[in-house]
């Protein structure tokens, strides 16, 4: 257990940084499934909507630093290739 002011602080600093960072993480993870839920109806529209509302609020995540800037481009190239696969 800390004892000093300061690392007491930190324990109280990084635990509301952790709750706001799951929160990101949980936000970042709804857009990628509206996006995979798109694309499962069928409907490009629908995906292609999805998947422009998705980009900034994922890059938004690599900003924040919650998630990896090349899990975000890995995951969006996914998600391109299975939308513009769906017009074919």
């Amino acid at each position: 257990m800390a004892h000093s002011l300061q690392a007491k602080k930190r324990i109280r600093q990084t635990a509301r940084q952790t709750e706001v960072n799951r929160r990101r993480r949980g936000d970042i993870r709804a857009t990628i499934r509206n996006v995979e839920e798109a694309i499962a109806s069928g409907d490009q529209d629908a995906a292609t909507k999805a998947f422009r509302t998705a980009q900034p609020a994922l890059m938004a995540g690599v900003n924040k630093g919650v998630v990896e800037k090349n899990t975000v481009s890995r995951k969006l190239s996914r998600l391109s290739k299975q939308i513009k696969g769906m017009a074919a």
